[in-house]
């Protein structure tokens, strides 16, 4: 596909050149060839970006919740109307199935911008009791680093409440997936967003990243990407002393507790785990069973696995494209060897692209049972389609096993008892828990214990991040 301004960047209200001569590959991972170049900014270009948010900060800020709300409006009907130049930017950037691509990515992006236009109708600003008011004030400029795995989901997650607080931005999207971030900056302009309120700069964590960690005219920086990433983040922005909401890593759970039902719930765990070929933070890629029911699960499992399609992502039949980048498919390949080298059993898949494909970042569907906690694939986020089941005894090595890690972003959890489903939940500690595999509620806070992060995005959690709170005493009584 072609992109238009992929040598530039947007600053104040226009599409302008980079200061730099450096430049990205775009890979096509279904393909391996590259197929495009981005430009990679510098420190200079993060200066004239966050000097843009800085003067538009002042009046956005002031702006009123109606005019937000149209702005909002305007942006996610020009995404609805481009949706299948996301979709196809999607595939080509990033090797997503189309069809996912147009069943979850881009509708779930448009989502995020709903749910803000919703949340903030009914957000009160200012609450008073007393003598004394609470207001809720946008916390100023916010700067937000995005990832290649659901670029366009995680850019309108953190763009659109930030709009809607009333904060300038200034977005630094993954270089690995960057033509879905150059459409939105489109979408932006054409949406009518006011000079400075919204910038775009590309380049790497490593110089834009930290310039914009670091800058002192920067007050809050949200960052969704590995641990490792997040906490490069938080060293380089401690010294300003700004707001750091971090959305990391996951090893998530999928505890089936005895009276779940297997027969469908294993096969939907499968596909829950390898949803995005697996490259979701908060994929369940550890399935706790009894170990009563061990054999039966691999059964179900590999039956599953067995269903998936994987191939060209460009076609209706493929419901598991490629690998989104070299390294993380070689990622992958060593944490698979890694499962037979520690001695947990395989039981499909395996090294190797499936049979057929000879070219491409493709993976087999891969699942390990037998897995104990000890292992690099019960305790490393992988990234990718690979499964580990694990064997418990009771219930209570279960709560042990499920929160035996470093993380805590997501969970899952099987019961066909509603009571006994909610008392183990409780226990669990990561910031979501799914029990039976509910509907995706774009109003949920999510984010993570421990390692996963800090902070919550979506709905009104996901607002409060970009706002600071002030109280007034006195701002009711006798004057003089």
């Amino acid at each position: 596909m072609t992109v238009e301004h992929a040598g530039q960047f947007y600053i104040d209200g226009r599409w302008r050149a980079c200061t730099t001569l450096a430049s990205t590959p775009v890979v096509d991972p279904a393909s391996e060839q590259v197929v495009g170049q981005v430009a990679a900014g510098g420190p200079d270009d993060v200066d004239f970006a966050v000097a843009a948010a800085c003067q538009a900060f002042p009046a956005f800020s002031q702006t009123s919740m109606e005019d937000r709300v149209a702005l909002l409006g305007r942006i996610l009907e020009l995404i609805k109307q481009r949706a299948e130049l996301f979709v196809d930017a999607l595939v080509t950037e990033m090797g997503v199935a189309i069809t996912f691509a147009r069943a979850s990515q881009v509708p779930f992006a448009a989502e995020h911008v709903r749910v803000s236009m919703d949340v903030l109708r009914r957000y009160r600003f200012l609450t008073v009791n007393g003598t004394t008011a609470t207001a809720k004030e946008a916390i100023g400029v916010c700067a937000l680093i995005t990832p290649w795995n659901w670029p366009l989901y995680q850019i309108t997650a953190k763009v659109a409440p930030a709009i809607a607080a009333g904060c300038a931005i200034v977005l630094k999207p993954s270089e690995l997936s960057p033509y879905s971030s150059l459409l939105f900056a489109q979408v932006m302009h054409d949406a009518g967003v006011p000079p400075g309120v919204f910038n775009l700069i590309n380049g790497t964590g490593e110089v834009v990243g930290a310039a914009l960690a670091a800058h002192p005219d920067v007050h809050m920086i949200s960052i969704t990407g590995s641990t490792r990433a997040g906490v490069l983040v938080a060293q380089a922005a401690a010294p300003t002393v700004k707001r750091v909401v971090q959305e990391l890593g996951g090893k998530s759970p999928n505890v089936f507790l005895d009276d779940a039902d297997f027969a469908q719930a294993v096969a939907k765990g499968v596909l829950a785990a390898f949803r995005n070929v697996g490259q979701s933070c908060s994929a369940p890629t550890r399935m706790l069973v009894p170990v009563a029911r061990l054999a039966e699960v691999e059964v179900l499992a590999a039956d599953a696995a067995a269903r998936i399609r994987v191939g060209d992502p460009r076609l209706g039949e493929t419901t598991m494209g490629p690998i989104a980048n070299a390294a993380q498919y070689h990622r992958v390949q060593s944490m698979i060897a890694a499962g037979t080298d520690e001695g947990a059993k395989l039981v499909c898949g395996g090294l190797g692209r499936p049979e057929g494909l000879d070219r491409g970042f493709f993976v087999r569907p891969t699942i390990f049972s037998e897995v104990m906690p000890s292992m690099r694939i019960a305790r490393e986020e992988i990234f990718g389609p690979v499964l580990s089941i694990m064997p418990y005894r009771d219930e209570e090595e279960a709560v042990v096993i499920a929160n035996d890690t470093v993380y805590g972003l997501g969970s899952h959890l099987q019961s066909r008892d509603p009571e006994r489903a909610r008392r183990f939940a409780s226990r669990i500690r990561a910031g979501q828990v799914h029990i039976n595999y509910p509907a995706w509620d774009g109003r949920a806070p999510f984010g993570g214990y421990k390692r996963s992060g800090n902070g919550r995005e979506y709905g009104v959690f996901g607002l409060e991040e970009y706002l600071e709170t002030k109280a007034i005493i006195g701002y009711e009584g006798p004057v003089g």
